[in-house]
């Protein structure tokens, strides 16, 4: 039976998915901690609530397998398990998240779910049995000669948090031990009817089996009450005939310790959440009466108004192409005043235009820039990816490798964001697995045991760097460019020719690898190919800086959004391009006669520095007849190119329209843009241009995408 309506049931399985992955985010971090410290008890606490959250929230959902693993992993969470085996606790954590992790992938796929046997085995082998004691203190519900056993209270960290912050407002808990009649058939039934009694006694603070759980093997049910009736009195009440056979109540005591934690660290919120389910009270003998502080304060159901709002990523999008639109309008209208200046010079109208024109593109940008903004998120969710990639791959590899994070502020387009994380995953396994030395090798090079690899990310102008760097052993040029031979990707002739960027760059060729052997981490030479073809498809670059012997920085290079940008924009024979802003260097004119040939490459010398030109007259099939030129210095990795263009138009934002793949069939052209009076500017990949220099084919490239 559902409660909800198939449309607010799959409102509900998105919310769980999105918080369920920010959960499980914090699950690895928090593990990554518990293993630094696995005897503080704080950060198991933690730990605790999170799985707690996941446990309940999955439950909502119907995910039992997911709910269920959580359960029997929260009985292993106490500060005592965590002394007593140390990392081993760390080590289940991190391994329930990833269990936890396939599970949502299967909820998602609607596949059947991974079971988890491994890690309830894990958890299994942490947790013991309880003993049973006599307990002098104990109310028992059946009279007898002598006082019966019962088993030790051994309540979990959540669960003690519960009862403690109860006692810390002034109300009697008592915590109940009930044996289930071995003749009850029905086990279920006993415990609902067990539940039942304890509404009728005050406010239900603590139930172990949870509703819910496998009850088949269950002899006995625990229990904390806050209630104001006396021990006997409860364990009358709940000695059930032919269900419970026998009841123990006793008064539970937070110690001092507990009480001042729960009091301090917010322990209280996450308490109340789960006592303020209170009964209504029933004239009852033996009530004694309960004073104002003796009951929950209706305080603790006020809360701050919450200031997050969680919108989809598509309702976005949608409002940001509304923006574009708008700039689209902008242009049109600026253009129409620009006609009516020429036309009605004189006309007083003109100030009156000209004054709206200037109001409305003021609100416009500030328009724009709020809803870039919305799209805007710190790139420390990126990086936080990356202390648990870290620390798998350096103990898969037998390396001791310390993360440092840096400009984890730094905005970034969601979108963009995204994208980054498989091409940095890559970059990050490479420098454990190639960079960085083994121990025995960094001793014997002087350095640290402990190797380090550095997260930074930071503004550029109208693009954001993020730097992957490790102090490992570095690219050697000479391995990569035999290889590279030996391979047949260049000859040694061109190797002879090549710059040391443009060396280490053919480590992004497909299948070069300079991995003496294949492992599960790397030498396969298909991650660097990924990252360079995420790069370049997000209209962004990557260089690397590398020096044998300490360490290698990869700069990856992308634009802080992919919607709209500033560009330059210029002609070429009859046809209109552009290319982004941030590629461009500089603008300058030369004559025909300073152009000279070098290796079948046309070159012109610009202060003292040789730059190679691309002709995009190219794109129409035609040839300049122009005797001065105009050259736009674009920068391409580590090296510059210069653009010959016949007239340049001038700066413009333009907003990035895809292209469909039957309209261009070209990776040279990234986009299209409409001007104002509805002109179509194609928007040059400068990377792919460049990337096909020299071949000869790159005229037909070029015209394939031109006749867009």
């Amino acid at each position: 039976m559902s409660f909800f309506s198939e449309e607010r049931a799959s409102e509900l399985k998105d919310l769980f998915f999105e918080s369920a992955t920010e959960l499980l985010q914090a699950l690895n971090e928090e593990g990554l901690d518990l293993e630094k410290h696995p005897g503080d008890p704080e950060v198991v606490r933690q730990v605790r609530r999170t799985v707690h959250t996941l446990k309940g929230d999955s439950a909502a959902c119907g995910y039992t397998e997911l709910s269920a693993l959580a359960h029997e992993l929260e009985d292993a969470l106490t500060p005592e398990l965590a002394k007593q085996h140390g990392v081993k606790v760390a080590e289940v954590v991190l391994s329930a998240a990833d269990t936890f992790q396939n599970m949502l992938n299967a909820y998602r796929a609607n596949t059947p779910a991974p079971t988890g046997d491994r890690v309830f085995a894990a958890i299994h082998a942490l947790i013991r049995k309880p003993a049973l004691v006599p307990s002098p203190n104990a109310v028992s519900g059946i009279v007898t000669e002598s006082a019966p056993a019962k088993p030790r209270f051994e309540w979990s960290e959540y669960e003690k948090m519960v009862m403690t912050d109860a006692v810390s407002r002034g109300l009697k808990v008592l915590q109940l031990a009930l044996t289930i009649d071995p003749n009850c058939v029905v086990r279920v039934v006993a415990l609902q009817m067990i539940k039942t009694a304890f509404s009728d006694l005050g406010t239900v603070l603590v139930v172990v089996p949870e509703e819910g759980s496998p009850l088949d093997k269950v002899e006995v049910i625990t229990a904390a009450l806050a209630s104001s009736f006396d021990e006997e009195y409860i364990a009358r009440k709940c000695k059930i005939p032919a269900v419970i056979s026998e009841v123990f109540v006793e008064r539970y005591t937070a110690p001092a310790a507990e009480a001042a934690s729960t009091n301090g660290a917010g322990g209280a919120q996450h308490a109340e959440e789960d006592a303020l389910n209170l009964a209504p009270e029933q004239n009852v003998p033996h009530q004694e009466p309960i004073s104002e502080a003796d009951s929950f304060s209706t305080s603790s159901l006020s809360t701050a108004p919450e200031s997050t709002l969680r919108v989809d990523a598509e309702r976005i999008d949608a409002v940001l192409n509304l923006v574009g639109e708008l700039i689209i309008g902008k242009s049109m209208l600026t253009q129409t005043i620009n006609e009516f200046d020429k036309k009605f010079a004189k006309d007083p109208l003109r100030a009156k235009f000209a004054d709206a024109l200037a109001y409305q593109a003021r609100v416009l940008t500030d328009l724009q820039k709020s809803v870039m903004k919305v799209r805007m998120v710190p790139v420390e969710q990126l990086f936080r990816r990356f202390p648990r990639v870290v620390r798998d791959v350096s103990k898969a590899c037998g390396k001791e490798v310390h993360l440092e994070v840096h400009g984890q502020a730094t905005d970034l387009d969601k979108s963009i964001l995204d994208v980054l994380a498989e091409p940095m995953a890559h970059l990050v396994r490479n420098a454990i697995g190639h960079g960085i030395e083994s121990p025995e090798e960094r001793l014997a090079a002087g350095k640290l045991k402990i190797g380090t690899i550095k997260l930074d990310a930071y503004h550029q102008g109208n693009n954001i760097v993020i730097e992957v760097s490790d102090d490992g052993r570095g690219i050697d040029r000479q391995k990569v460019l035999a290889k590279a031979i030996e391979r047949g990707i260049v000859t040694q002739e061109e190797t002879a020719r090549m710059t040391d960027g443009e060396a280490l760059n053919l480590i992004f060729h497909p299948g070069l690898s300079t991995a003496e052997e294949i492992t599960s981490v790397s030498g396969r030479g298909v991650g660097m190919d990924i990252v360079k073809s995420v790069l370049e498809r997000l209209k962004g670059s990557v260089v690397i800086d590398s020096k044998v012997g300490q360490g290698s920085t990869f700069y990856l290079k992308v634009p802080l959004t992919l919607a709209i940008i500033k560009a330059l924009m210029f002609r070429v024979v009859d046809r209109m391009y552009a290319v982004p802003l941030g590629s461009v260097m500089e603008i300058t004119r030369a004559m025909e006669t300073e152009i000279h040939r070098v290796d079948q490459h046309e070159v012109i010398k610009l202060r003292d520095q040789v730059l190679t030109l691309v002709r995009l007259n190219r794109l129409a099939n035609s040839t300049s007849k122009q005797k001065k030129i105009f050259i736009v210095v674009i920068a391409v990795n580590d090296r510059k190119f210069g653009l010959v263009v016949d007239k340049l138009i001038g700066e413009e934002e333009l907003v990035i329209k895809a292209l469909d793949d039957h309209l261009v069939a070209t990776e040279l052209v990234s986009g299209a843009s409409i001007l104002g009076d509805g002109t179509v500017v194609l928007i040059l990949n400068v990377n792919s241009v460049v990337a096909r220099l020299g071949r000869s084919n790159i005229s037909d490239d070029l015209r394939a995408g031109a006749s867009a």
